[in-house]
């Protein structure tokens, strides 16, 4: 009676064939031995008890879409445990991407008022809103996972606004600081490279760019603030971590460290190098 009173639910069992159904479809989970797999279970069940779901534009919320939001949001968290995400409550998904009214005032103090079309959104202190086609881990996504890019955002948020430095044990956060910012300056400049290349008939924002912005290691959306950058290569980390070690041995590492996972090393002992 008291945990209804305080709106608490008790974590109910997955069903495992239904379990073993969603994550068959998340590839990058083979880094996770027997424990680990059980651990991630256990904390998806929390999640659920824990979390509203709500389906936006007609969609349709089942269990597979629960358990498949819940399985690639906890993985972030699995080691560093579901308080992370304890600011909000609600997840909202749409059947497609959703626009979000943005405005900017530029330098000379005009006001811009725009539309902008979202695979995801983390809202500071509020819901996790989805894109259902971009959440779904049997579209085949590679090297990207919007629902771990927003979850993230949530453990950066913890200490307020995401700034790419989540709430850190002292010993590392001078690492993380030089780490981060040595990845992130070189990752700019990178891009800026590739953007110079463009030729000036090309738009950049246009898919004709893309030849140019494929020779990045990743999303160049990674450059556009240290936030963003945490976020895109977390997802990297874990979805395609190749791509991550490859250019930034170091950050590798410090995610290594601070997810207390390693991606690159399967459950028998080898990498998939």
């Amino acid at each position: 009676m008291l945990r209804r009173l305080l709106g608490l639910s008790r974590p109910e069992p997955i069903d495992p064939a239904r379990w073993q159904r969603v994550a068959a479809d998340l590839p990058f989970l083979g880094h996770l031995d027997e424990a680990g797999r059980e651990l991630l279970k256990s904390q998806c069940e929390a999640f659920l008890a824990a979390k509203q779901f709500s389906g936006a534009a007609g969609f349709v919320i089942d269990d597979e879409v629960r358990i498949a939001i819940a399985l690639q949001a906890c993985l972030p968290a699995l080691y560093l445990g579901l308080s992370g995400y304890r600011d909000f409550v609600e997840i909202v998904v749409y059947p497609d991407r959703f626009v979000a009214p943005r405005s900017r005032v530029d330098e000379a103090g005009v006001v811009h008022e725009y539309d902008d079309e979202l695979a995801g959104e983390a809202m500071q202190g509020g819901p996790v809103v989805l894109s259902w086609p971009d959440a779904d881990p049997t579209a085949g996504h590679v090297g990207y996972n919007v629902v771990i890019h927003e979850f993230v955002h949530k453990l950066d948020m913890l200490d307020g606004s995401p700034d790419g430095a989540p709430p850190l044990p002292g010993a590392m956060r001078e690492r993380w600081a030089r780490t981060m910012t040595d990845a992130y300056e070189d990752f700019c400049t990178r891009v800026d490279r590739i953007e110079a290349a463009i030729p000036r008939h090309v738009d950049p924002e246009s898919a004709a760019a893309d030849a140019w912005y494929d020779r990045l290691p990743f999303d160049p959306y990674a450059a556009t603030d240290p936030g963003e950058f945490f976020a895109v290569t977390a997802e990297v980390f874990f979805t395609a971590p190749q791509a991550l070690t490859r250019p930034y041995p170091a950050l590798y590492a410090l995610f290594r460290d601070y997810f207390r996972q390693d991606p690159l090393t399967s459950t028998s002992g080898s990498t998939s190098r």
